[in-house]
């Protein structure tokens, strides 16, 4: 298995999503981009940026904090911290992506399913992730992969950098420690 991906294999990853997201849902011209804090708000921006290359330039934008819907959160910490959420654009009966940057149980998209509940009912919410790497614990798949990394140990992580965030781009599959 491989265990180190660059800035390019990220690139190509993000180009295949954004030809799969404008297929299938920009036939209208209209779509939200929402990304998870942190890194899948960058990925939402890059996505963004590579579907308004390809046509479509009516893009909603949004950051979305899952912080307080999380299922661990009393494991997070005493004062665990929440960053604002940016959805400042009416969602409801538009297509929506929702954007993270790895899949692995489905918690945190349960999370971000449940928070986007507050602010709407968009007309379908699809999932683009940079990384599946399976083990779902809950019964949730991503409608649009970039890599699938499907025989990464239990004891190992996927770790996404990116260069906004992080100061360069690439994917770590390691063990945890």
């Amino acid at each position: 298995m491989r265990t180190q991906y660059d800035e390019g294999d990220i690139r190509q990853s993000i180009d295949r999503l954004a030809a799969a997201v404008g297929q299938a849902l920009t036939a209208d011209g209209e779509i939200s981009i929402v990304g998870i804090r942190t890194r899948g708000e960058v990925l939402a921006a890059r996505l963004t940026a590579a579907l308004q290359k390809r046509g479509p330039q009516r893009i909603g934008r949004g950051v979305l904090d899952i912080t307080m819907y999380r299922d661990d959160l009393s494991e997070v910490g005493p004062a665990p911290m929440v960053r604002p959420t940016h959805i400042d654009f009416d969602i409801n009966d538009k297509p929506m992506v929702l954007v993270d940057d790895v899949i692995f149980t489905g918690r945190s998209i349960r999370a971000a399913l449940n928070a986007l509940a507050d602010f709407g009912r968009p007309s379908v919410i699809r999932l683009a992730v940079l990384v599946d790497r399976g083990g779902r614990e809950l019964p949730i798949q991503p409608d649009f992969v970039g890599l699938a990394l499907k025989e990464v140990p239990a004891d190992h992580r996927v770790n996404v950098r990116l260069a906004e965030v992080d100061g360069r781009d690439e994917i770590l599959v390691e063990p945890r420690t």
